[in-house]
């Protein structure tokens, strides 16, 4: 046994905790034995560091070839290994089982993987070129010659990409739901699938084999019916060569499906009852959707490896089946390149809400409840909202059955709750504008808005809004133009009046973007916890042991957030400018607001002006940043009319004509602005039909986009909102 007592060679670190065991021969006839030894050394640590290959998931024996053809390159043996599963579900299952990492999904597969059963996630998208990048459309194509449209496909023969596949199932279902063409109540006893099988006469949808009770809506099909490649009318390809073969009139698939040799003989049906060529899909589609997604467990590691590998399998061919008896096996053969997504992405951020709403539409059970619910579940953001919701949710109960009209769920910041509204698991909250423009480009939308004019609340006229103001100490010499390099506190990081305002002003003038130097020190709740935006605040407050990751939160559990926090930071955390609303100072001085404020003066105060000059804080109408609009109840499209009923119901109990002097809906005990801000007068309804971008007007719309060209001024919510073409809201 030799011990090797040398340095390690150049480049090699020790590494804690590693532990190597390393067979070297008895005798070994060299002149520098050392230099033998250091070679042995460096194939032993390679061995020992060598990377887990990524097992890849495929979900047919072809599929299996082309991976295992793929497998067998040089470059990709130490990187590719593949596993056999009977479909996505098997892929699904064992990817969640660690038997493999990583397989293609479609939209509706995704939607199934990010399940709390999985929890799998989309971390690479296809991309399939300059017409449609990371979306596709879903579209309805018959053959030219045939006299029908998409208003007359009741009893017609259909031909679809699988059971829950997106363009196959979901959008032509939901759409042919939407425009009442099929009639489904989704009560207990009628799924859906039994409305779509009296609607055709005959189709092929593969994965309906498993509910024989349909057996119409297998007719069609040449095999098994299953949601596999053993179906030969299975996904893209085979639905058309369902349509193509004669067995149905119309197949519903994606854009580029029909071979560009074959375009001329087949025309797409649109929404409106008309028909287009086949290239004319921009204008004549179903719907335009979320490409094919690689997923895999939730971790950044693992997610890392699959890129690389992906990366060099690239150069193999990777997006053509031809070679290996069939199409679109492992990603879809129309696939351009592949795209990494942001960090933060989750199937429910990825799909968008309208996808999802898409979803739901299709669930029985989503329907069933949404008929029988008259209550909502409102998201807190912390430990003081969530008191507050629990007392409100409290005076709600009622006592013959044990139920309440309003649940609470609690979320860390606002782009958490807007995640969980997104998901289901939360359904309205009430945020500011700059939240609501995330919101927004989140797919969600307004549907009540605070009103703080106390007359509008009978004779409804403005819209209500509020003034965005720069607020310095009495007797400084700051004016705007000259904050550079000062100490600045902010409601919060992407908020309308603490952020999105004068960070969009100043950017505009300077066309500075990292804010974190402009400002020596600031306090920004939800910037990065590690930078200067975030040094001036203090968590809960000296000696209230607080760490330093608890500091700078977005949440009630940073003392400086918000607007009564960002003027306290002014007044005693070091801070030489705060830019709030127009009316903090004067509610939170002379004798008003909580004890901290107990000795200020409104007179102390004054107002930076744009122009250069400073004001009195009661100026606020001659020397503001910006008129922006008021705080609004934002929620998902489909829930919007119930949001609106209950709220409606529970300001007449709660609000301020209500006569509950246990809990009142726009007060604030245990801090400032809790769940609603403590100046709303009412709420009122958002106009039917009025999307995030109308109601916030197009100057502030406007100015907040052009902030946006910061990359340090996009949240990593609205990243992975925006990530796809097809999800980007105007």
């Amino acid at each position: 046994m030799l011990t090797y007592n040398s340095a390690l060679p150049s480049g090699i670190k020790a590494t804690a905790g590693l532990t190597l065991v390393c067979c070297f021969p008895q005798s070994v006839t060299t002149p520098d034995m050392n230099a033998l030894l250091s070679w042995l050394f460096i194939g032993c640590l390679a061995s020992a560091l060598a990377v887990p290959t990524v097992k890849w998931c495929a979900q047919s024996e072809a599929e299996k070839k082309k991976c295992d053809h793929l497998a067998s390159k040089a470059e990709l043996k130490t990187q590719l290994t593949c596993v056999l599963k009977e479909g996505s579900e098997g892929c699904i299952k064992a990817i969640y089982d660690k038997e493999a990492d990583a397989v293609t999904l479609d939209g509706g597969d995704v939607y199934k993987a990010g399940l709390n059963n999985y929890e799998l996630h989309p971390i690479i998208a296809e991309d399939y070129g300059q017409d449609s990048n990371t979306c596709y459309y879903a579209v309805a194509v018959a053959k030219v010659g045939t006299k029908f449209g998409f208003k007359d496909l009741k009893g017609r023969k259909s031909c679809h990409t699988g059971l829950g596949k997106s363009a196959g199932w979901n959008i032509p279902v939901g759409t042919l739901l939407t425009q009442e063409q099929i009639s489904w109540g989704g009560i207990d006893d009628e799924p859906v699938l039994k409305a779509v099988s009296e609607f055709f006469s005959a189709s092929c949808v593969p994965g309906a084999g498993q509910y024989p009770k349909y057996k119409n809506l297998c007719q069609l099909c040449k095999s098994d019916c299953s949601r596999s490649h053993k179906e030969p009318y299975y996904d893209y390809s085979g639905a058309f060569q369902c349509l193509k073969d004669g067995a149905g009139d119309v197949a519903f698939v994606k854009h580029l499906t029909v071979p560009e040799s074959e375009k001329e003989q087949y025309e797409l049906l649109c929404k409106d009852g008309t028909r287009k060529r086949i290239d004319e899909f921009a204008t004549c589609h179903l719907a335009r959707v979320p490409a094919h997604a690689v997923v895999s467990r939730n971790d950044a590691e693992l997610a890392d490896r699959i890129w690389l590998m992906l990366e060099t399998a690239q150069a193999f061919s990777l997006f053509s089946s031809a070679n290996f008896g069939g199409k679109d096996l492992l990603f879809k053969d129309s696939t351009k390149n592949l795209v990494k997504l942001p960090k933060t992405t989750d199937s429910f951020l990825y799909l968008g809400a309208e996808y999802m709403s898409i979803i739901r539409s299709l669930q029985k059970e989503a329907i069933a409840a949404s008929k029988d619910s008259k209550g909502l579940k409102w998201c807190a953001v912390g430990h003081a909202e969530t008191v507050k919701c629990d007392t409100w949710s409290t005076n709600n109960i009622d006592e013959s059955s044990g139920t309440t009209k309003i649940e609470c769920a609690s979320g860390a910041s606002v782009d958490e709750c807007i995640k969980k509204i997104m998901r289901k698991e939360a359904d309205a909250m009430a945020m500011d504008g700059g939240q609501v423009y995330s919101a927004g480009k989140c797919g969600l939308v307004p549907a009540m808005v605070e009103q703080y004019d106390k007359d509008m609340c009978t004779t409804p006229g403005e819209a209500s809004s509020y003034y965005a103001v720069a607020v310095v100490k009495k007797g400084s010499d700051l004016i705007w133009g000259g904050l550079k390099g000062k100490k600045s506190c902010h409601t919060g990081f992407g908020r309308t009046a603490g952020w999105n305002v004068p960070m969009g002003l100043i950017h505009k003038d300077t066309k500075e973007c990292d804010f974190s130097k402009y400002f020596s020190e600031s306090c920004a709740p939800g910037a990065d916890v590690g930078s200067p935006l975030c040094k001036l605040c203090v968590g809960k407050g000296p000696g209230k042991g607080t760490s330093d990751a608890e500091k700078c939160r977005a949440s009630t559990e940073e003392l400086y957030y918000g607007y009564a926090g960002a003027f306290r930071c002014l007044v005693e955390g070091g801070g030489d400018v705060a830019f709030v609303k127009h009316t903090i100072v004067a509610e939170n001085s002379d004798g008003k607001g909580p004890a901290w404020a107990a000795t200020l003066k409104s007179t102390d105060f004054e107002l930076l002006c744009p122009s250069g000059s400073r004001a009195p804080v009661s100026d606020y109408l001659t020397c503001y940043l910006a008129k922006v609009p008021a705080h609004a109840i934002v929620t998902r499209p489909e829930a919007q009319t119930q949001v609106v009923s209950v709220l409606e119901e529970q300001q007449g109990l709660f609000g301020r004509a209500g006569s509950n002097d246990i809990f009142k809906m726009f007060e604030s005990s245990e801090g400032k602005n809790l769940l609603f801000k403590d100046s709303t007068m009412c709420l009122q309804k958002v106009p039917s039909g009025q999307n995030f971008k109308d109601f916030l007007g197009q100057e502030y719309y406007d100015s907040v986009t052009a902030l946006k060209e910061c990359a340090s001024s996009v949240s990593e919510l609205e990243q992975a909102c925006t990530f796809h073409t097809c999800q980007k809201k105007a």
